[in-house]
């Protein structure tokens, strides 16, 4: 994280890389979001999607609503509300306020859930 702070994004990559190669959460969600924001390498979201799902089944929380953002903007992979919901209630479920709001926003437009006022106000509240 201090190469990342520093803007040296070459030696994050050479840390991050063989880690999240080796199956370290934190280091796949790292490199997914390198890919994601094009830090040091060319923005791809495809491979920020490969990285972050590889994170978000692990159970990392930010991999999960990345990944369910990248399926609601259809950002790599193809646009899908249900996908999206899924991993935005998996983060959401785990205290994500971000993810929290994302769903209740799903709720609210009934994307990839059925429309729902009340269950999008309760995650709102959330």
């Amino acid at each position: 994280m201090d190469a990342v702070e520093r803007g040296d994004y070459d030696t994050a990559l050479k840390e991050w890389r063989p880690l999240a190669e080796q199956g370290d959460a934190t280091a796949q969600r790292n490199v997914g979001r390198m890919h994601f924001e094009g830090l040091g390498v060319p923005q791809d979201y495809r491979e920020a999607a490969k990285w972050f799902r590889l994170a978000a089944e692990q159970g990392i929380v930010q991999a999960q609503n990345n990944l369910g953002g990248m399926y609601h903007n259809g950002q790599g992979v193809p646009k899908d509300y249900q996908e999206a919901a899924k991993w935005f209630r998996l983060a959401a479920e785990q205290g994500d306020t971000e993810a929290q709001f994302n769903l209740g926003e799903m709720y609210h437009r009934g994307q990839g859930v059925p429309a729902d006022d009340g269950e999008a106000i309760r995650w709102y509240r959330l």
